[in-house]
């Protein structure tokens, strides 16, 4: 257990920081608006494009990797469906719980990859990123959109203008292109993406609502515990069941069992969604993580 929390207690203590710094206005909140637009923009795209550009999409394994999460994924999505017909939740709920459970905070996902698995890690990262980010993106759009009839392309324009999503793409089709990164672009990208965890870190922290705690908790702390626990060992145990290797499984696990995206709290406000249930889950969630995640590292193959 201590070699899990050594790498992973700086990564909370960055979450912790942005917290205080938030709650003491040592910084304006100006500032807290400029650093996540700069971050969900320029910087975190620029470090998904450098991730995609080096992920190893020739692998034999990528298709086992693909299959794992696209049914782990599925798993969860018909669930829902199901608790939803069965508790005729609305749109507005559905779609809050629907990123609960799916969404993956990717700041701390890269962050913990990084201090456990090194480069080799963040290049299968980049793999499952690039499945998981545009499917979840438009299944969360889908849920919250549901019975307000929307045209397609209103449920579509959301999901083409996500920037982590262009990056993923762009990044994809540098790599499979063989363009690569030319003219040291590669450098730029680098200096880009090194700022974006710790600065993403902080932003996670600042934007906690522990007001958004006192709200329906239970059903925040079902949906975080399922979401925490039970997800990334169904998650598990599946990948051993279609003999996906050892350290991809790993890595997979370790994205099903992240708290849900901060970014899903925006989302949720654009869409008219409960936005008070989905501050409450986002904060529970990153709270309950730092419990869990060391114990479902504890539980995975060195």
């Amino acid at each position: 257990m201590h070699n899990v929390l050594y790498p992973l207690w700086p990564i909370f203590a960055l979450i912790l920081f942005g917290y205080l710094l938030r709650r003491g206005r040592f910084l304006e909140q100006g500032f807290w608006n400029g650093a996540e637009r700069l971050n969900y923009f320029i910087l975190f795209p620029a470090l998904l494009v450098n991730s995609m550009v080096k992920a190893p999409f020739s692998s034999p394994d990528l298709p086992k990797i693909a299959l794992l999460a696209l049914l782990c994924t599925g798993g969860i999505w018909c669930l829902l469906l199901l608790l939803r017909c069965y508790r005729h939740w609305p749109a507005a709920r559905f779609g809050v719980l629907v990123q609960g459970a799916l969404r993956f905070n990717t700041y701390l996902g890269l962050a913990m990859v990084s201090a456990f698995y090194g480069a080799e890690g963040l290049a299968i990262a980049a793999i499952i990123m690039a499945v998981k980010i545009p499917v979840l993106n438009f299944l969360s759009v889908w849920a919250l959109a549901s019975g307000q009839g929307l045209s397609p392309w209103h449920m579509a324009r959301p999901i083409l203008k996500n920037p982590l999503i262009q990056a993923c793409l762009l990044g994809i089709a540098l790599n499979l292109s063989g363009i690569g990164m030319p003219l040291g672009s590669d450098n730029l990208m680098g200096m880009l993406g090194a700022g974006s965890l710790p600065l993403g870190l902080l932003c996670v922290g600042a934007a906690l609502q522990p007001a958004g705690l006192l709200g329906e908790r239970s059903a925040m702390l079902v949906n975080s515990l399922a979401r925490l626990l039970l997800v990334p060992a169904a998650c598990g145990m599946l990948g051993w069941l279609l003999g996906v290797p050892a350290q991809a499984a790993a890595l997979m696990v370790i994205f099903f069992a992240l708290p849900t995206a901060p970014t899903a709290y925006i989302l949720t406000r654009q869409m008219d969604g409960d936005s008070e249930l989905m501050a409450g889950i986002i904060t529970m969630q990153t709270l309950l993580a730092a419990v869990t995640l060391p114990l479902v590292l504890s539980l995975l193959p060195g």
